[in-house]
């Protein structure tokens, strides 16, 4: 024994010295290749979003690489206890995508565990007409109706006050995204739900660090998503996380999201439940092994570690983020503000402070040019812009013979199909590409005057 512990000494310590080197080099890969070069207006792209990144992040990826554990593992339950603290919720579970994540927390509310309050076909969601298409298609999935309800101008959010016009008997939940990351009104959504005991689920993919009354996003809710795409605050390449603070959920939530089983062992482990082969459930024989026993329609939507080290490296930068983000929107905020005769501006919602994710721009309906010039006119100045994602969802082409409903005509929700675009504030954009953006916007306005 001692033999055994004197050889295996000097080869422990190799490897760590060896770890040290890796870790050495990534650095100076990062700084020989991976360093930005300096802005020039006008040759340089002002990209709309992007992955922000340094050697740190490279080199947690390169830790997960050389412990070569490939599905979720300990970098995976770091991320996930980090990112809770983070968002204040008891219970976070990592997968592959915000879209999955939106998938994820729906399907949690269509399980026969939770009875009377079981989302069904036939039920109904209300919804914004405004946004990505994924915050609605779970819906979709599960064979509930979407209700669009209209958005405010200037938020871009749903409009509470046109809600109670959507309820029926039929209704059963809220689905709705923080749009661009400014937050909803949640103070008189939340007690529409209360008031109809209704689910309220918030898509937080845009909004991760914005907050309402001081608490984030995604915890007022009965349960919350968010994305670590690219674009998004932080990014893990393909990522996203559900959160909540009900302990049933988060089972529910993990069975759909792995396989559908019944079993809730950690990867690698066996017998969590200490009756493994004790169960009878189903119309299976009594004993059936628990590992194979599926409650749910589900999927494997998981992560790798890899992923997860690269999310938990991109947290330490979180703060940092948050804050470039509100500065880049003031500055925009403030030097686009002469142009108001032309152009609608954002507004946070009030009680909130937004982590924005984009500037959205309505241009005004009597100004003398066209969203489409403006947007052109940037595209060709190599000023990246965006839509405000599908726009009127309603009136995509996938959504032709699907059933659902509408409050009203949507006449904001069709203003934006038309007026409405977007561009960055990510933490990419310095001084330099805000003050170049502003100086094109601002000559391009003043011409067309």
């Amino acid at each position: 024994m001692v033999t055994g512990t004197t050889t295996q000494a000097p080869a422990v310590g190799r490897a760590e010295e060896v770890r040290r080197q890796i870790h050495d080099l990534v650095a100076e890969y990062h700084t020989l290749k991976h360093v930005a070069p300096a802005f020039e207006p006008g040759v340089s792209p002002v990209p709309v979003s992007g992955r922000v990144y340094g050697a740190s992040d490279m080199q947690m990826l390169a830790d997960s690489m050389l412990d070569f554990w490939l599905t979720t593992g300990p970098f995976n339950d770091a991320f996930e206890t980090r990112f809770g603290q983070r968002v204040g919720a008891k219970h976070v579970i990592t997968v592959n995508s915000g879209s999955s994540a939106n998938l994820v927390a729906f399907s949690t509310l269509t399980s026969p565990k939770l009875r009377d309050r079981q989302l069904k076909a036939g039920h109904e969601v209300i919804t914004a007409a405004t946004g990505f298409p994924t915050t609605v298609n779970p819906a979709l999935h599960w064979g509930l109706v979407p209700v669009f309800v209209d958005v405010k101008l200037k938020t871009y959010n749903i409009d509470p006050d046109q809600i109670e016009a959507a309820i029926t008997p039929k209704t059963r939940a809220i689905m709705i995204a923080h749009t661009l990351g400014n937050p909803f009104d949640i103070a008189p959504i939340k007690a529409i739900c209360e008031k109809h005991n209704l689910f309220l689920v918030e898509d937080c993919c845009d909004a991760l660090g914005s907050t309402y009354d001081g608490k984030h996003v995604g915890s007022f809710g009965d349960i919350a998503t968010c994305s670590f795409y690219p674009a998004h605050h932080i990014t893990m390449g393909e990522g996203g996380a559900v959160f909540m603070n009900n302990a049933n959920f988060k089972r529910i939530a993990e069975s759909f999201r792995d396989w559908g089983r019944d079993c809730y062992c950690a990867p690698g482990k066996d017998n969590t439940c200490l009756k493994r082969f004790k169960w009878k459930l189903g119309d299976l024989p009594h004993g059936y092994d628990h590992k194979y026993i599926y409650s749910h329609l589900g999927f494997n939507l998981k992560i790798t570690d890899m992923q997860a080290a690269v999310g938990l490296a991109q947290l330490d930068r979180l703060e940092g983020f948050i804050a470039d983000r509100k500065r880049n929107f003031a500055t925009l905020k403030a030097g686009l503000k002469e142009l108001e005769e032309f152009l609608i501006l954002p507004e946070a919602t009030e009680r909130s402070d937004p982590s924005w994710f984009g500037f959205p721009i309505t241009v005004q309906p009597g100004a003398p040019f066209t969203r489409d010039e403006l947007v052109l006119h940037l595209n060709d100045r190599k000023i990246a812009t965006r839509l405000l994602f599908g726009g009127n969802l309603v009136r995509q082409p996938y959504m032709l013979g699907r059933e659902f409903r509408t409050v009203g005509d949507l006449p904001n929700a069709n203003l934006v199909v038309t007026n409405t675009f977007w561009i960055g504030v990510y933490p990419g954009l310095g001084e330099a590409e805000i003050s170049y953006v502003l100086d094109v916007i601002r000559t391009f306005c003043k011409g067309r005057a």
